[in-house]
Order: C-alpha cells, then sequence, then structure tokens
C-alpha cells in the first residue's frame, strides 16, 4: 500500500468486527434458499441437520484459526495447502476447487434473489422469466459496481449484517409461540440417512467463516481474537440455523414447504405475520444475497488475480486498470461463468455443487492441519474428526444425488475432470515453456 494512504489507514478490526464479518459470511443467502432443500431431505429433523453442519464447520474453523495464525497470508485456503502440500499441482487443484465452489456460491445467492424478488412481484404467468432476469440483473449490476472500483463502506456492511440477523430473529421468536407440535414429531420422520443427507446438502450454507483469516494482519490481538472471532460466529449461525428451521418446520405442513420450497422461509412466516411477515423476509432475502453477491465477487475475482500473479491461473486473470487495483478480466470471467451456472441450473444442481465443492476444501484444509500439526500447534483429534465428517459428508451426498439426482451428479463429476484437466494442462504448459 502507497505512503500517500498510510496516514488514513482504518482502524484494526476487533472481535465484534470479525463475528460480524463471519456471520455477515455465512448468513449471506444460504438459509434462505437451502432451507426448503434441508426440510425436504431430514424433515422434522432439519435443525438437527444444521447442527450437524455446525459441528462440521466447528472442527474445521479450529483448523483455519490455526493456520492463520501460523502463516498470516492474504492468501487463505489457497496458501494453506501450499505450505502442507509441497506438490504445486495440489495447491494448484486447490485453489481451481475454491474458485469453482465460490462461484457456485455466487449463483446460488443470485438464484435466490430472483426467487424472492419474483415472488415479492405481482406477476403470474412469467414467474420463470423474471427469476432469470432477477438473477442476471443483480449479477450486472455487481459487476458494474465492481468494475467501477467502488468499495462498500465497513459500516454499511455491518448495518447490513445487523438488519438481517434482526429480520431472522424476529421471524424465530414470533414463530415460537404458533408452534404446532405435530408438525415436530416424530423427529426422525425420514430416518437417520435423510438427516444426514440434509445436513451434506444445506453445506454451503456455513461457507463464509474462512474468509475471516484472510483478514489476519488487519485485526487487532490475532492470538486471541481470531480464533475467537472465527468460532464464535459459527456457533452465533448454528444456533441461528437451528431455531429458524426449527420455527419454519413447526408452523408448515410437509406439503406447504415441498410447494414453496425454494422460497420456504418467506412461506413460513404467513401463519403468524401474515403478508408483512412474507415480504419482511423476503426483503432480508433481497439485501442479504446482494450483500453476499457483492462481497463474494469482490474476493473471488481477487483470489483469482493472486493466483494467476503466481502462475496457477492464466495470466489474464491478473490483469488490471493501470490506474486502479481493478482485476476487470477475472471479474468478467467469474461473472460470465456464474451467469452460465444461475441461468442452466436449478436450486438443488447448485446448491449440491457449492456444498460438495466445500465439503471438499474443508476435508483438504483439515488434512494440511494434520500434516501441519506440530508446526501450527494443533492436536490430532480436531482436524483428523473433522476431515472425517466432511469427507463423510462428502460421500454421502454423493449417494444421495447417485440415487435421487443422477444427472447433477454427472455434472458434478465432470466438472471435477475439467478442472483437473485444466489445471494439469495448465502446469504442463508451463513446464513445456520453461523446458523450450
Amino acid at each position: 500500500m502507497g505512503n500517500a494512504v498510510s496516514p488514513t489507514l482504518p482502524e484494526k478490526l476487533g472481535l465484534k468486527e470479525l463475528i460480524a464479518m463471519g456471520v455477515g459470511g455465512m448468513v449471506g443467502g444460504g438459509i434462505f434458499s437451502v432451507l426448503g432443500l434441508s426440510v425436504g431431505m431430514a424433515g422434522h429433523a432439519a435443525p438437527v441437520a444444521f447442527a450437524l453442519g455446525g459441528v462440521i464447520a466447528l472442527l474445521t474453523g479450529w483448523s483455519y484459526a490455526r493456520l492463520g495464525l501460523t502463516f498470516r497470508s492474504d492468501g487463505g485456503s489457497f496458501t494453506y495447502l501450499e505450505y502442507a502440500f509441497h506438490h504445486p499441482n495440489v495447491a494448484g487443484l486447490g485453489g481451481w476447487l475454491l474458485l469453482v465452489g465460490y462461484i457456485g456460491t455466487m449463483a446460488l445467492y443470485a438464484y435466490t434473489f430472483g426467487v424472492y424478488g419474483a415472488a415479492m412481484l405481482p406477476v403470474s404467468g412469467h414467474m420463470l422469466a423474471v427469476k432469470h432476469v432477477l438473477a442476471s440483473g443483480i449479477l450486472f449490476l455487481f459487476l458494474g459496481v465492481n468494475l467501477y472500483g467502488v468499495k462498500a463502506a465497513g459500516h454499511s456492511e455491518d448495518v447490513i449484517v445487523m438488519v438481517k440477523v434482526l429480520i431472522l430473529t424476529l421471524f424465530a421468536v414470533a414463530g415460537l409461540f404458533t408452534i404446532t407440535s405435530g408438525h415436530l414429531i416424530p423427529v426422525f420422520n425420514k430416518g437417520l440417512g435423510g438427516t444426514l443427507m440434509g445436513a451434506a446438502l444445506i453445506f454451503v450454507a456455513y461457507e463464509g467463516f474462512e474468509l475471516i483469516p484472510n483478514a489476519v494482519h488487519e485485526m487487532e490481538h490475532p492470538e486471541r481474537n481470531l480464533p475467537r472471532g472465527i468460532l464464535i460466529s459459527i456457533i452465533v449461525t448454528t444456533v441461528i440455523y437451528i431455531i429458524v428451521s426449527f420455527v419454519a418446520v413447526g408452523n408448515l405442513t410437509a406439503q406447504a414447504i415441498a410447494t414453496a420450497k425454494e422460497y420456504a422461509l418467506a412461506e413460513a412466516a404467513r401463519p403468524f405475520l401474515g403478508q408483512a411477515g412474507f415480504l419482511l423476509i423476503g426483503l432480508g432475502a433481497l439485501l442479504s444475497t446482494a450483500s453476499a453477491i457483492n462481497a463474494t465477487m469482490f474476493g473471488t475475482a481477487r483470489l483469482g488475480k493472486v493466483m494467476a500473479q503466481e502462475k496457477d491461473l492464466p495470466r489474464v486473470f491478473s490483469m488490471r486498470e493501470r490506474t486502479r487495483d481493478v482485476p476487470w478480466a477475472s471479474l468478467c470471467i467469474l461473472t460470465a461463468a456464474t451467469l452460465l451456472f444461475v441461468n442452466f441450473g436449478n436450486l438443488t444442481m447448485i446448491s449440491s455443487f457449492a456444498s460438495a465443492a466445500f465439503l471438499l476444501i474443508f476435508a483438504s484444509i483439515n488434512l494440511a492441519a494434520l500434516r501441519l500439526r506440530r508446526k501450527i500447534g494443533i492436536g490430532w483429534l480436531a482436524p483428523a474428526a473433522g476431515l472425517i465428517l466432511s469427507g463423510a459428508s462428502w460421500l454421502i451426498l454423493g449417494i444421495y444425488l447417485w440415487q435421487h439426482h443422477r444427472l447433477n451428479l454427472e455434472w458434478i463429476v465432470l466438472s471435477y475432470i475439467v478442472i483437473g484437466l485444466a489445471e494439469l494442462l495448465f502446469s504442463e504448459r508451463r513446464v513445456l515453456f520453461r523446458r523450450r
């Protein structure tokens, strides 16, 4: 950073800001979109499915905290894999997968924005077209914002986090008084297998906390605040998810949730808050997903730029404007990929793709922590448990897709093959170029 801006450097991030960053990153649209999927899979045990996801996130969060404190790099997951696995292709594959995972989450947020926006507008015969227009429009809007170089102020992000948490809190508190016990019993009405599959399918709702270590240089007392910020934000988010899903299941029948799967959370507010509640949750979803798209696009484009600068992506990703640090090529390429994804995929495909990507990434990070446990000062139990649970969830998700959505599984497998071939061919190209 140049000397011209050094006198106005922002204040260091405290514990409160780190918690807001983590909660805001996780409650960035996931709960608004995947609640219906979770209830459809886990039934009455949807809160248990969210709790299981929280356990995996907590274990992985501890690995991220120790790795982040030891290596203190803005590269985050990509850097940790570089240190843990000395073969360059391993870190490269992890970086490519991380990039594609973030594309999946942006697609999920844009899809959710389109669904809730269409549900709130007085349209009847052209709902599908309106969804696509809104989902594409919000991506183009924030592509323009990021190309222009406007940075969202930290205080505005804090306000957005506060507003959506308050909306969900209002929903949860008001809904607790109108729960129908018959909607909750028996708890495991779809069996233990359905609960496990539900937890795996909606795991993308816990993506976001892994970005906290990327700000290690901007936080005060990182040795104390980094682990606390990660763990507290995961616990707060898990509690929110458990209570919200409990209220939703207790106020809606399974048929009503299945009918309104894509905007089930807003529909769950109708029994006790009426149309005003539906619109309030819809507004929260629009605000939350828009904020998440902006933040994810901003961070993912810069991840692509860093990877290109380290020669793990084509050089075009590092192209930026001469006068401003705006990676325009990376922004345009990633947005184009997200537009394709959001307009040709469905909710189950997008959610399962993003969840599978992050379960695989988190399994790799836990394995990295296990390999580096002496260097980073961590016991073997937490990363081993995180590795086993995230890996098992990834396999369970694959089994579920094989049984019920085989075409979606085929697309995911094909994407893994393309990612692997692209990284290996790019690496081999570099080797051949050096030899020449």
